[in-house]
């Protein structure tokens, strides 16, 4: 198999996970709520990064557009 074609499956494959998972991802971040003396009560917050539904789609129609003009033999 062709590099062009390998990497045309890889995008595919990549695309097909971003829209099944559901495109969100997450960090989180610390904050200090009470801080007296030595105590220190600290509130860990996630925050989801939504990651469109149109980039799953163009992962897969470009591995599609790879894998097809990189399968080409050029002869």
């Amino acid at each position: 198999m062709k590099p062009g074609a390998i990497l045309g499956l890889i995008l595919v494959v990549i695309g097909v996970v971003v829209l099944g998972y559901g495109g969100y991802t997450s960090f989180a971040t610390k904050e200090n709520v009470v801080k007296a003396g030595p105590l220190e009560i600290n509130k860990t917050e996630n925050h989801p990064v939504p990651i469109g539904p149109i980039v799953g789609g163009l992962c897969i129609v470009a591995g599609i557009v790879v894998f097809v003009t990189g399968g080409r033999s050029s002869t």
